[in-house]
């Protein structure tokens, strides 16, 4: 034991006790900081400048009402589904006309066909003819002018290379000084071989006078591939009725021959 302890008292001990917890009492507080205030200042704050403010400003609710498509745009594919139908409704149109006209002609040819042949006269105008007597059945008396005889050609049948022979048939009836009553016509085919007429039967160039019974038509057009014809040469590749007749001074008249006698 410590000997300095011994040497205090009891009631000494007490009294500083005391004196200390009395200190501990009556010692000032610390002073609290209040918290900082924010400066309040007099002039105004600045804030960044709107779009409104502009003088020419104009909003989107100013303007006109506009329609707006909303979706997506369609493709190729919702348009060709749309012609489609378009397309088969006037193709079926087209076929129902084209065998209305064909039943027709078929009907009227016919009709043309079975009536008896009418006598040529010697004066025929060509529009007439392609309009109203397409198809009927003639007949003439003249004599073939085989020196001015033209094939038409080449134009295969049966696989066989060949020629179509036109030839003018000269008729009486003209009369002094009037137009010539010369008609073509189409007397039909022949080979390739037979195109030179020493080369035929003498019977295929019938001399003197004639019957020919036929029918009047309107000879075949031609197409984008076919050449153009040569007279100069004597090469016609397609009937240009209008060309021979000019060449051998007929009418532009086709018969297309029948029967001969």
């Amino acid at each position: 034991m410590n000997p300095l302890n011994c040497l205090v008292r009891p009631a000494a001990g007490r009294r500083i006790t005391a004196l200390l917890s009395k200190q501990s009492l009556t010692a000032p507080a610390r002073p609290q900081l209040a918290p900082a205030r924010r400066a309040i200042s007099s002039s105004p704050q600045r804030t960044a400048r709107q779009a409104a403010d502009e003088p020419g400003f104009t909003s989107i609710l100013d303007n006109p009402p506009e329609l707006v498509r909303s979706g997506r745009k369609h493709g190729p594919g919702l348009i060709i589904l749309a012609i489609i139908p378009i397309t088969a409704f006037a193709l079926g149109t087209w076929q129902v006309q084209r065998l209305k006209w064909k039943t027709d002609l078929l009907a009227k040819c016919e009709d043309r066909i079975v009536r008896p042949p009418l006598p040529l006269p010697p004066r025929i105008d060509a529009d007439v003819v392609a309009e109203d007597f397409d198809y009927r059945r003639v007949y003439a008396t003249g004599r073939f002018r085989h020196d001015q005889e033209m094939l038409v050609g080449p134009r295969v049948r049966d696989g066989e290379s060949g020629y179509m022979v036109v030839t003018p048939l000269e008729r009486e009836g003209g009369g002094p000084g009037a137009a010539t009553a010369t008609v073509l016509v189409n007397r039909g085919w022949i080979s390739k071989e037979k195109a030179e007429q020493a080369n035929r039967h003498p019977e295929a160039l019938p001399q003197g006078e004639v019957r020919v019974e036929g029918m009047l038509r309107q000879p075949w057009k031609k197409n984008m591939f076919t050449p153009e014809n040569r007279p100069d040469k004597g090469e016609f590749y397609f009937p240009d009725v209008h060309e021979m007749a000019n060449l051998t001074g007929s009418q532009p008249v086709w018969v297309e021959q029948t029967m001969g006698m």
